[in-house]
């Protein structure tokens, strides 16, 4: 059995052990998916995912999970040839990719307009502190990556987010 395979599989588990899971995993892609900002590369440039990114998004396919993306990126362009690449383009319902100063703020907002879903029902993972603070004053369960997208950080985001719709529904 292969790395990838491996990484799924534990991700499987990971994501097995909760009973309330998001409805919508949403990931920014610079530093988070990606261990570059794709501004700096070319488009022809070839990219690839931190190491366990891509295992952990067949995952949460595999369950089910819807996935988007918001990205801050001021060249969308390349960030999309880069999914599109990468072959996990398909993966996402929505791509909310464009430069702003609103903190993902407006990604975020876009992204419940295209989905419905609620804000209580996401998951949100993105390298940047102030945008982990200002999604989750929106209501979305909201987890800060160190290392880009791993089994570490999906275990901290599914167990804060089944702790938070612990407390929401005892209320």
């Amino acid at each position: 059995m292969g790395d990838d395979e491996k990484v799924k599989n534990e991700a499987l588990q990971i994501i097995g052990q909760h009973q309330n899971l998001p409805t919508l995993v949403v990931f920014d892609l610079d530093y988070t998916l990606w261990p570059f900002y794709c501004e700096c590369c070319d488009e022809d440039e070839m990219p690839y995912l931190y190491p366990q990114a891509s295992a952990i998004l067949y995952a949460l396919k595999d369950k089910a999970i819807s996935m988007a993306v918001a990205s801050r990126s001021p060249t969308p362009d390349i960030a999309k040839s880069f999914l599109q690449t990468l072959g996990i383009h398909s993966l996402f319902v929505t791509q909310e990719i464009f430069s702003s100063w609103t903190h993902k703020t407006e990604h975020i907002q876009r992204i419940h307009a295209t989905t419905g879903v609620p804000f209580s029902s996401m998951l949100f993972f993105d390298d940047e502190d102030r945008n982990i603070q200002t999604v989750s004053k929106m209501g979305v369960t909201s987890t800060l990556v160190r290392n880009g997208v791993n089994l570490g950080a999906l275990r901290q985001g599914l167990l804060e987010f089944s702790r938070k719709s612990a407390s929401s529904s005892r209320r």
